[in-house]
């Protein structure tokens, strides 16, 4: 599809207008919100979240077990072990970004303290 698009040409001659080329969603400068995303998803602390979710998930799908005998009620049994999966992924989740912020806390409390005296 891109060569069809790059394969027409302009028969006026006209040049193409300077600065059009990828402009951040209407702002004048700075990064876009789409840099900041991208930007988010590269911490650490993200990557550790997905960790910890996925941990938590195939733990909880090991533990329903898809080795059941017979066929009725197998589906069932898979979506209800997705939807444990998907519960303790966030949980794991919560009780990871709970701890995350209060050794936030604890540090603020800290450097505040350090500053008054």
């Amino acid at each position: 599809m891109a060569k069809k698009a790059s394969a027409k040409k302009s028969s006026s001659g006209a040049k193409p207008k300077k600065g059009s080329a990828k402009k951040p969603s209407g702002r004048a400068g700075g990064s876009s919100a789409g840099d900041a995303f991208v930007g988010l998803l590269q911490s650490p602390l993200v990557a550790e979240l997905v960790a910890v979710a996925a941990t938590a998930a195939l733990a909880t799908l090991a533990e329903e077990g898809f080795a059941g005998r017979g066929s009725g009620g197998k589906g069932k049994r898979a979506g209800k072990a997705v939807k444990q999966a998907g519960k303790a992924a966030a949980a794991a989740v919560g009780r990871r970004l709970s701890i995350e912020i209060d050794e936030i806390k604890k540090a603020a409390k800290s450097a505040k303290a350090g500053a008054k005296a």
